[in-house]
């Protein structure tokens, strides 16, 4: 036994607190227990325990910033709680925060690159399988950590990842008497995660068990009375229905039916060209369909299980995932699911007139329905409120029609659930439901815990909880004011209604047991580690374990090479009777076979942990226990290419860097002007011929084109060219055209009459299938394989293989060469002792270009394989794979010069208009680029600072113009300038597109809005490439554009948009206010007196003096700030005017102002997250909320006895809400528009007052805030200032997290 105490958290000091101002009494409580022990929290889903950790990570600040090398940890069970938990640390913290999960690629992760991300950040969230891989492979270890935060703690249990962290290192450290332990801090509501129990004894036994393992005590509160002070809970009500069985014989011949449905379709899986290994798998799957029909039919009715199968139909590339299958097995099971479809609406009523939604009472009878979907219908249209897929379809039948309801659904992928993760759909879905676009989601126990639903206030339990976690957390998920919690029991289900009963009770029962064993210690696990075998390398410490050493020598065999044949994987051959274990390990492995002994349970795991052992022996693991496989390089080598052009490109064109997002990381392509070299007209043809061919090859991967171009080329000789690409050779920084390579479109037809005598490589000839070749020329060539109709680089000759080795094939068979290709192509190898050729296969042309592009695996289709000589026809020779891959770029390439190209074109055509020639190619490029072509590099963060700049600009102009005009005439006026048919129409004028109908552009122009497509890029030498470009008359300029294409309104008046956003920032407000005019929007920064009837003794109106010390301000004519705070109801001849004109001003200058702003402070920062920044900082409440807090409601002059009704419980309602305030709420304030508009005013009145200074606006008045973390998901933190007397107040708003 061990007394709990502060030596529990090893070496760390004492901690201050460091907790949040809105932070409520039990939060503060629990924060001063986790700052002396190792704590569970154990508090109702939506009481604030997210923040607990926030104000604990706080406190511990100081040991974790860098330079410290220690780090903390905040582990949360799935992916979509990593990017949650980590936005919000990194909003209520000024800590680093880095965000891990597998898709990330850290699998294979090194030391080095978990030590570059140590340095980087200072608290880690990531799911807990990462951490516990990174503990083994000691690239972290647990002294590093000084707070270990685990988020649904319950799950703690077995051999979860939890478990496996706590077992495996924190146990072994603390019994080694190791004093740098992390302090464990974890988050549940509910303690146990198991079936409820009538014994309050066995309910301490499976907490105590989590405090030991967890070595931490459970803190509770004494009762839900100091929760419900703060929180609403939800009222249980149990909805009994009576069950009504689907009449016997309809279900019994369905269930005939369908089993000889799928009799019929596994025969279907028995014909030629389906190996064993997918006709099994396939069957496997019919029979799991089978299994999921008959559920859906006995549970749901008839008509859901009709829609069951049509959705497998239909939906399963997006939906459904039990395991990859190919083509053939594919097409089996979904021909199997068309058919049920078939047999289920046999069985129904059928004609136009029918529908499941006439009448229910008689359907259900009839078996289309069952009772238990009737008590759910008839429960959410007795509330008339605002398995899930199949469910979603009934409602969104029944309720549009009933009720005008729409229904979603959402659903995650657990261990054993065949849907795929959809962490976005997910998340989507209860955004729309917070919108109201949604009133119903359907979902599984994955939305118990990871994503919150704030605005339900009705939860339905349609099959019962299958634990206490589970009706807790589901039952938490009603958050609003008088929720209900309703839970549906079949009526004659006595065992249901008492675990219904024992649920209820639970939550006090662990409550008590909890505060009556708090003096109690834990008692430490030590050293078992789960009682099983372990290895660990001495020098590191890095450690595997017999169940995690499975999933490690898999890892290390799939790091082996392999071809389109053979995958490597372990094979075990177990013999029960002998308790012996045979591990048989791919041939390229240093360690063949692994013989061991012991119990039949555990065979598999103690062979796999052996051979990890022996690997590591023999080197073929490293010290961190992971593959000691060389860093990863390309196979395949890049070569320089040479772009002749008949002209040198323009300024800037010439020598620039493009980024290119290749399949296993990036590209950067240099381009750089090298001179001039002349070709005669023989050199262009060959050199059409050459990139024809090639790009030919790489884009259509087969011959049928290419006998077409070869035809052109006899026919029609040397085109006119607009650019070549060609294959260059580097020695030492000197370029050349490589003239044998380009010379291999000329290998001749007739390979059978070249023998090639000059042969230097002494290899001698091979057999082809146009003849005898010498080896040189195929071991650099491009061939075709007849038999197959493919297209293979032949990179080298493989010595010691020829048709008599042996291979392995997928599903274990291991056959010779020509056995294969006689079984699996009927063809006889007639030259078997001849020596395989290693091809490769031909790479697929992509575009680069695309943002958000993952990296693909490696893929088998370019994996290399062996090919006999005997079937290889070549097609090219000597040209080197290098040449096709690099090749494979050009597309991308090309297509950004082209686009740089039509950026230059328009920046020369402005610059004929304007003298700012300050603005960079690139950035005209940007602004010129929407998101639809999908770059990185699009016109949005341009657009919102052009936006802003225009309205600011156009507003002064107005404001100064039209100085007797009220504001409703001035917002008209701006209006009609700046909305986006004016701005269309001028950008039209301005040829931006070429010409306009009523509803689109019907050229493109200079706009790109379309992404590269590779397969409809045009080869350059092609007969069609010689009319895609048309010559046009621009500014007394030539100017070439493509096709056109149509192109929205809003699209033009978004780049026009753009294009000011590019002058603004490349040249400043001089440069933006010159593209403007030349738009023709002639706006002009001068200094105008503002005449006006000013306010006689304005003193006696407002605190002036108070009022400047609250603004840091002193007014010259301080009229304007008493006509800033008047409303328009404050009718006094003494006041000629209201703060309306002031408004108008003061809004457009802080929108302006707020966004320069974000643009220069966070550059790095993509155009979305700006967009939504910028509208989370520039909004209404925010100003008001501002005005609230610096009490400017109290000086606001108006004579309107509902506004002063409506701010007197605004402010009211919003002190109540700020004192009772928890992390993460939103304030459901509704705040009269006069207060976001007074601040505006005020800024308005300084901006007139200062001379028109923005900078004075910014820096000296009301100092706003953008807002402090990101939106993601609709998911968006606002954070706003105003310093008063030197008090600086703080307001942060969030929508879309409740932990």
């Amino acid at each position: 036994m061990e007394t709990i105490n502060m030596n529990m958290n090893g070496g760390n000091k004492q901690v201050a607190a460091d907790p949040v101002p809105f932070a409520r009494s039990y939060q503060l409580e629990a924060l001063e227990k986790a700052l002396k022990q190792n704590t569970i929290v154990f508090f109702e889903t939506g009481t604030g325990k997210t923040l607990i950790a926030i104000m604990l990570l706080r406190s511990y600040a100081h040991l974790i910033r860098k330079p410290s090398t220690c780090i903390a940890v905040f582990l949360v069970p799935t992916v979509v709680l990593v990017n949650q938990q980590g936005e919000v640390v990194a909003t209520h913290t000024d800590l680093k925060v880095g965000k891990y999960y597998g898709e990330l690629g850290v699998d294979y992760w090194d030391a080095a690159i978990w030590k570059h991300e140590v340095e980087l950040h200072e608290v880690l969230v990531m799911t807990p399988q990462i951490l516990l891989n990174a503990l083994r492979h000691r690239f972290l270890r647990l002294d590093q950590i000084k707070v270990l935060i685990f988020d649904e703690c319950h799950n703690a249990r077995g051999k979860h990842s939890y478990a496996c962290i706590m077992t495996e290192f924190y146990h072994r450290e603390l019994a080694s008497k190791n004093l740098q332990l992390p302090r464990v801090f974890g988050m549940t509501a509910s303690p146990i995660k198991a079936k409820a129990s009538s014994s309050e004894a066995n309910y301490w036994k499976q907490i105590s068990e989590l405090e030991n393992l967890m070595h931490s005590k459970v803190y509770t509160c004494d009762s839900n009375s100091v929760l419900t002070q703060y929180l609403p809970f939800s009222t249980a009500k149990v909805k009994i229905y009576n069950h009504m069985d689907i009449p016997h014989m309809t279900v019994k011949r369905l269930e005939d039916h369908l089993q000889k449905l799928v009799k019929k379709h596994e025969l279907s899986l028995s014909g030629p060209g389906i190996s064993e290994s997918e006709a099994k798998s396939a069957k496997k799957r019919l029979n799991k369909l089978l299994s999921t029909f008959m559920f859906c039919l006995t549970e749901l009715g008839i008509w859901l299980a009709m829609k069951a199968a049509e959705v497998h139909s239909v939906e399963e590339e997006d939906v459904f995932v039990w395991g990859k299958m190919d083509v053939s097995g594919e097409r089996v099971v979904r021909a199997f699911s068309l058919d049920a479809v078939k047999i289920f609406s046999a069985s129904m009523p059928c004609g136009p007139q029918w529908s499941i939604r006439n009448n229910l009472t008689a359907n259900m009878t009839a078996g289309y329905l069952t009772s238990k979907v009737m008590c759910l219908v008839e429960t959410l249209l007795d509330y008339r409120i605002v398995s899930a897929i199949v469910i979603r379809n009934l409602l969104n039948e029944l309720l549009p029609e009933l009720s005008g309801w729409r229904t979603e659904y959402t659903a995650g992928a657990g261990n054993n659930s065949v849907l795929q993760s959809q962490s976005r759909k997910e998340q989507n879905a209860v955004v729309e439901i917070s919108q109201g676009t949604v009133n119903i989601i359907i979902a599984t126990s994955m939305l118990e815990e990871g994503l919150d639903v704030q605005s339900c206030n009705l939860v339905i339990r349609f099959d019962p909880s299958a634990t206490i976690c589970s009706f807790i957390q589901s039952r938490g998920r009603a958050r609003m004011q008088n929720s209900d919690f309703i839970l549906m029991v079949k009526g004659n289900d006595l065992s249901a209604l008492s675990r219904v009963k024992a649920y209820l009770a639970s939550g006090g029962i662990m409550r008590k047991e909890c505060l009556s064993h708090a003096h109690l210690p834990c008692e430490p696990l030590g050293n078992e580690m789960h009682g099983e075998s372990w290895y660990e390398v001495e020098s590191t410490g890095a450690i595997v374990t017999m169940s995690s050493s499975v999933a490690l020598l898999y890892f290390y065999c799939s790091r082996l090479p392999s071809d389109r044949y053979f995958k490597p994987y372990p094979y075990c051959d177990i013999n029960k009777e002998l308790g012996r274990c045979t591990l048989y390990l791919p041939s390229s492995c240093p360690v063949q076979t692994i013989i061991v002994q012991g119990k039949p349970k555990f065979l598999k795991q103690l062979a796999c942990l052996e051979a990890c052992k022996k690997l590591h022996e023999v080197g073929a693991l490293t010290n961190n226990l992971i593959p000691d496989i060389p860093k990863f390089q390309y196979d395949v080598k890049l070569q320089d290419i040479v772009l002749a052009v008949h002209e040198r490109l323009d300024n800037g064109l010439d020598d620039l860097n493009i980024d290119l997002g290749a399949d296993r990381g990036k590209l950067i392509v240099r381009v750089k002007y090298i001179g001039y070299m002349t070709l005669t007209s023989e050199q262009v043809a060959l050199c059409q011929k050459f990139q024809v061919t090639v790009f030919s090859v790489l884009l259509d991967h087969n011959l049928n084109k290419l006998h077409e171009y070869d035809q052109y080329f006899e026919s029609n000789g040397s085109a006119v060219f607009n650019y070549l690409l060609l294959p260059a050779l580097r020695a030492h920084q000197n370029i050349s055209i490589d003239w044998k390579c380009i010379a291999s479109v000329q290998y001749p037809k007739n390979a059978s009459q070249h023998i090639h005598t000059d042969c230097l490589s002494n290899k001698g000839h091979m057999h082809t299938k146009d003849g005898l070749v010498c080896c040189c020329m195929l071991e650099n060539s491009l061939v075709c394989t007849p038999h197959n109709d493919c297209l293979y680089c032949i990179t080298g000759i493989l010595d010691g293989f020829d048709g008599n080795t042996h291979l392995v094939l997928r599903d274990g068979e291991s056959v010779t060469y020509k056995k294969y290709y006689e079984q699996r192509h009927g063809i006889n190898l007639q030259y078997e002792r001849e020596t395989l050729l290693n091809g490769k296969r031909i790479f697929s042309v992509q575009n680069y270009l695309q943002r958000c592009r993952v990296p693909r695996p490696k893929e088998s289709s370019y994996s290399s394989c062996e090919l006999p000589p005997e079937l290889c026809s070549i097609i090219m020779s000597p040209i080197s794979v290098s040449t096709f891959y690099s090749f494979s770029f050009l597309p991308s390439i090309m297509h950004r010069i082209e686009s740089l190209l039509i950026a230059a074109n328009l920046k020369s055509m402005v610059l004929d208009h304007c003298t700012q020639n300050v603005i960079p190619t690139l950035t005209i490029l940007e602004a010129i680029t929407t998101k639809k072509c999908q770059e990185k590099l699009h016109l949005e963060s341009l657009e919102t600072l052009g936006d802003s700049f225009l309205k600011y600009a156009v507003s002064q102009q107005l404001f100064k113009s039209y100085q007797n005009r009220h504001e409703g005439l001035l917002s008209i006026k701006r209006e009609k300038i700046i909305c986006n048919a004016t701005l269309c129409k001028l950008g039209c004028d301005r040829k931006i597109t070429l010409f306009l109908n009523e509803t689109s552009s019907k050229s493109q122009g200079f706009i790109r809005n379309e992404p590269l497509d590779p397969k409809t890029w045009i080869i350059p030498g092609t007969n069609c490439a010689n009319h895609i470009f048309k010559e046009e008359l621009l500014s007394s300029r030539k100017f070439y554009v493509g096709k056109s294409r149509k192109i929205k309104n809003k699209t033009v008046a978004d780049v026009t948009e753009a294009l000011i956003g590019a002058f603004l920032c490349a040249g400043g407000e001089i440069a933006a206010l010159a593209f403007m005019a030349w738009l023709g929007i002639n706006v002009e920064f001068v200094s105008l007196p503002y005449t006006r009837n000013f306010c006689s003794n304005p003193e006696l109106h407002v605190n002036i003096r108070y009022l400047e010390s609250l603004l840091n301000y002193s007014f010259r004519d301080v009229s304007l700030l008493v006509e800033a705070l008047t409303h328009g109801s404050y009718m006094r001849p003494e006041i000629p005017g209201c703060y309306q004109r002031l408004e108008f001003l003061g809004d457009a200058v802080l929108d302006y102002l707020i966004t320069v702003h974000l643009y220069l402070k966070y550059p790095g920062l993509s155009p979305g997250l700006l967009t939504d920044l910028r509208s989370a900082s520039v909004n209404n409440d925010c100003y008001a909320h501002s005005a609230i807090k610096a009490e400017l409601h109290q000086h606001i002059l108006h004579l309107s006895p509902d506004l002063h009704r409506h701010i007197v419980e605004t402010v009211s309602k919003f002190k109540e809400e700020n004192s009772v305030a928890t992390f993460g709420w939103e304030s459901e304030t509704t705040f009269p528009k006069v207060l976001g508009d007074v601040i505006e005013s005020v800024a308005g009145a300084i901006f007139v007052d200062s001379g028109y200074d923005k900078e004075i606006v910014f820096q000296g008045t009301l100092r706003f805030q953008e807002a402090s973390s990101f939106r993601r998901n609709k998911v968006a933190y606002a954070t706003v200032e105003v310093e008063a007397h030197g008090v600086v107040y703080k307001e942060t708003r969030a929508e879309g997290i409740r932990r």
